[in-house]
C-alpha cells in the first residue's frame, strides 16, 4: 500500500518578504497558476490516492492548507505541536499512517511510505512518478530505505550530497549509497562533480513503516521510546487540534535532530536511485536564474516592469512598484505590499538572520 507523507511546516524564510509565517513558500503561486504544495499533491495523484497522501503542518498554516487541499482528508492533515525537526516528524507521521491502515492491509502488505518537500520544483514528472514506483518495490521487497539522487550538471554548495559506492552511475539504477556528505565548499563540491560518484540529496526517502521503525530502534533509541508511547495514544483516533494537543507533552520530549543525522548518515541499508527529474529545491530567490527566462541584460523580472540603465543580472519581484535600474548588477529586489528586500546574489541564504 503506497502512501505520502508531504513535509508542509516550513515557514520558508528565506523567500520572504513573499513568504510569510502565516503564508510560506508552498502556499504560493510562484511558477505556476498552482501553489507549490498543490502542484506536489496533483504530482503524485496519479500514483496515490487522495486518502492515502498526509500533510505534516502546524498550527498556524492548517486552515490554509485544508483551504487550498480540499480533496485531502482533513483528518489526514497532521499538526506537529512543536517543531522538533524531521526525524520526530517524519517518524509521528508514519505512526499516524500505520495506525490508520495496520488492520486493513491484505496477507503480506506493507505500508510504503514517500516522503516529499511541499516546495519543490520538479518538471519531468512522469520520470518522477516512475523512480517513486521503482523506489517502493525496492523499499518492500528488500528493507531498505530508497532516497531519490539528482546527477548534478553544476559545483553546488547549497545541497547535501551522497556518495555512492560504484563510480559509473546508472540514471535509474539502484545503487548502494557509501555516505551522506554535508554541504561542502565550492571547491569540495567542484571535486564532487569530477569524480562523478556524487549525487545531490533530493531529501525524498521512500520505506515501509517496519523498515522506518526497525532503524530507528536501532539508531535512535530515545525516539523509539516516544514512538511506543504515542502508539497508545493514536488508539484513541483522535485528529487534528485534538490530537495534536494530546500529544505535545510527549513532542516536548523528542531531541530537536533531522532524520538526515539521525538516521540517513548511520543506516547501513540506504540505496538511491539516480534520477534526471529537473528538480529544484527552490532553496532561495536565486533558484529563479535557472527556472525563469531572462531578458536580454540578464535581468529576471516578475510582476511590474521595471525601468533599466547600465543594469544586469538582477532578479527584481514586485507587485504593485515601479522600480527603477540604475548601474547596479547581482542583486535581489523583491517588494511585498510594504515590505521591501534589496540583497545581493551571494547573501540570499542569510535573509533569514535579517527578519529575525
Amino acid at each position: 500500500m503506497l502512501t505520502a507523507i508531504i513535509m508542509a511546516g516550513g515557514s520558508g524564510e528565506r523567500f520572504w518578504p513573499l513568504s510569510t509565517p502565516e503564508k510560506p513558500k508552498q502556499l504560493l503561486k510562484i511558477f505556476s497558476e498552482k501553489t507549490m504544495i498543490r502542484e506536489t499533491v496533483d504530482r503524485i495523484l496519479p500514483i496515490i490516492k487522495p486518502e492515502n497522501i498526509f500533510i505534516a503542518t502546524n498550527i498556524i498554516q492548517v486552515k490554509e492548507i485544508e483551504k487550498e487541499l480540499s480533496d485531502i482528508p482533513k483528518e489526514n492533515i497532521i499538526i506537529e505541536p512543536l517543531f522538533k525537526d524531521t526525524a520526530a516528524a517524519i517518524g509521528y507521521s508514519s505512526l499516524i499512517i500505520e495506525n490508520r491502515f495496520k488492520d486493513k492491509l491484505k496477507e503480506n502488505e506493507k505500508i510504503e511510505v514517500v516522503v516529499l518537500a511541499s516546495d519543490h520544483l520538479i518538471k519531468k514528472e512522469e520520470e518522477f512518478r516512475n523512480a517513486v514506483l521503482k523506489a517502493s518495490k525496492e523499499a518492500e521487497e528488500n528493507g531498505v530505505i530508497v532516497t531519490l539522487g539528482i546527477k548534478p550538471h553544476k559545483p553546488e554548495t547549497g545541497y547535501g550530497y551522497i556518495e555512492v559506492k560504484d563510480k559509473n552511475i546508472e540514471l535509474n539504477s539502484i545503487c548502494k549509497v557509501k555516505r551522506f556528505r554535508e554541504k561542502p565548499s565550492y571547491e569540495t563540491a567542484e571535486s564532487y562533480l569530477n569524480a562523478g560518484n556524487y549525487l545531490w540529496n533530493s531529501g525524498m526517502f521512500i520505506f515501509t513503516t517496519e523498515t522506518i521503525f526497525k532503524n530507528f530502534e536501532v539508531l535512535m533509541e530515545e525516539h523509539t521510546e516516544i514512538f511506543n508511547e504515542l502508539r497508545e495514544v493514536l488508539k484513541t483516533n483522535l485528529t487534528g487540534k485534538e490530537l495534536s494537543d494530546k500529544v505535545r507533552p510527549y513532542f516536548e520530549n523528542f531531541e530537536k535532530i533531522s532524520i538526515d543525522f539521525g538516521i540517513m548518515e548511520y543506516s547501513k541499508n540506504i540505496r538511491v536511485i539516480p534520477v534526471d527529474i529537473d528538480w529544484n529545491d527552490i532553496g532561495s530567490f536565486n533558484a529563479f536564474d535557472e527556472i525563469f527566462p531572462k531578458d536580454e541584460t540578464g535581468n529576471i523580472v516578475r510582476g511590474n516592469k521595471i525601468k533599466n540603465l547600465d543594469s544586469k543580472n538582477n532578479i527584481v519581484i514586485s507587485d504593485d512598484l515601479n522600480i527603477s535600474l540604475l548601474g547596479i548588477e547581482d542583486l535581489v529586489i523583491v517588494q511585498n505590499k510594504e515590505n521591501l528586500l534589496i540583497t545581493r546574489k551571494n547573501r540570499t541564504q542569510d535573509i533569514k538572520k535579517i527578519i529575525k
